[in-house]
């Protein structure tokens, strides 16, 4: 499945999941407001943050209530500042209310990742090194985190499994070396691209001796990473990972490797202070 159809297809089997588990056989506490009663309300951002989500909220509230319009101020990317009203929503007060928890979670914590990988993509945007995302995401919000990272500025990494190979130390050993890893790769499937992740400048060598694709320095000292750079000469795309933080980012940029990946940027994120508040409501 070609990843933007795999991506629609997470969008409606999310929101349909996130409606189940918040409001199951029904929404007990909206049935106290009158069934006719009509409502308006908006969503605001309490603090600074990268929009990310906007299709799932409207694939919740479609579910919901088809009767329930929602108008965007702002489109997934864009920086929301401190107190805007990027959002506003119009229908059955019952459905609005319904759907809040549901569609905040969602936002929250996406916007939370975009946020996140904008910040570091910004730190070192001037130094042609990608920012990569890995697979530790949450679970059931792969697809949904990785897009959350290009809204951000950053780059995917594989989405799963299947797309790329990824060679790590319990596959060498497995394998007998890296020289062995790589041909059984190239053997299997010679189209996707080999990546072998190593510990020493030693394993580097053999992984450029075994011609893989990309080389995954992993925890690598900043000296050590520049003489990686500096022996591999171009022969294959480096990507630095470990001890990735705002504080080290820059640093580890400037030795000249390629990329730099970190599950930061979709696991240890903090959701993004967002509120929904009705604003009007009157009987229809």
């Amino acid at each position: 499945m070609h990843y933007h159809e795999a991506l629609a297809e997470e969008i409606r089997t999310s929101a349909a999941r996130l409606l189940s588990e918040d409001v199951g056989p029904g929404d007990i506490t909206a049935e106290l407001i009158p069934d006719r009663q009509w409502a308006k309300a908006r969503v605001i951002t309490r603090e600074e943050a990268v929009l990310c989500g906007v299709a799932w909220v409207d694939e919740i509230f479609r579910r919901l209530d088809p009767r329930v319009a929602l108008t965007w101020h702002a489109a997934d990317g864009d920086l929301l500042q401190e107190g805007q009203a990027f959002l506003e929503l119009e229908g059955p007060a019952r459905s609005l209310l319904t759907g809040e928890r549901a569609a905040l979670n969602l936002l929250q914590t996406l916007s939370a990742t975009a946020t996140r990988t904008r910040g570091w993509a910004k730190l070192i945007e001037d130094t042609g090194v990608r920012l990569l995302d890995t697979r530790k995401t949450l679970p059931g919000l792969r697809l949904a985190q990785k897009y959350a990272v290009t809204c951000g500025g950053g780059h995917n990494h594989r989405i799963g499994l299947y797309d790329a190979f990824l060679i790590k130390e319990n596959h060498i050993a497995a394998c007998g070396s890296i020289q062995a890893a790589v041909k059984e790769a190239r053997a299997i499937a010679k189209e996707l691209s080999v990546e072998v992740e190593v510990e020493t400048l030693d394993e580097l060598e053999e992984a450029l001796a075994a011609q893989a694709d990309t080389i995954l320095l992993d925890n690598f000292s900043l000296d050590d990473l520049r003489e990686a750079v500096n022996r591999t000469q171009g022969r294959a795309t480096l990507e630095a990972s470990g001890n990735v933080n705002d504080l080290t980012l820059t640093e580890i940029a400037a030795t000249g490797i390629d990329c730099i990946s970190s599950g930061a940027l979709t696991k240890d994120i903090r959701a993004i202070d967002m509120s929904m508040r009705v604003v009007a409501s009157e009987p229809r």
